[in-house]
């Protein structure tokens, strides 16, 4: 699983805990212990939930970087630079 789905999932069953907590407290309304909840589980998330928000984050930068590299790469083709020197060419488009 994916470290930006695993901290979603996390974050919503946090909200959904939240929720429950409030959830026999007869003088609120159903959408207050929603937005209650809500606004409780903002900062209860960034410190229960740091360390799988930092994995989150970095795996969203790397995928920034390949992408970022991968778009250079595109560009620098379409530009009409010189590909990878003929050795380094992958081995289904060398001619035998």
């Amino acid at each position: 699983m994916s470290p930006v789905l695993r901290y979603t999932l996390l974050r919503f069953g946090l909200l959904l805990l939240v929720f429950l907590v409030l959830l026999p407290i007869p003088a609120l309304s159903v959408l207050v212990k929603a937005m209650l909840a809500l606004v409780i589980t903002m900062p209860l998330a960034w410190f229960l939930l740091r360390r799988w928000r930092e994995e989150s984050a970095s795996a969203m930068a790397e995928a920034v970087a390949r992408r970022r590299e991968q778009r250079e790469q595109l560009r620098a083709a379409l530009a009409g630079e010189d590909g990878p020197p003929e050795g380094d060419a992958p081995a289904d488009s060398r001619r035998e």
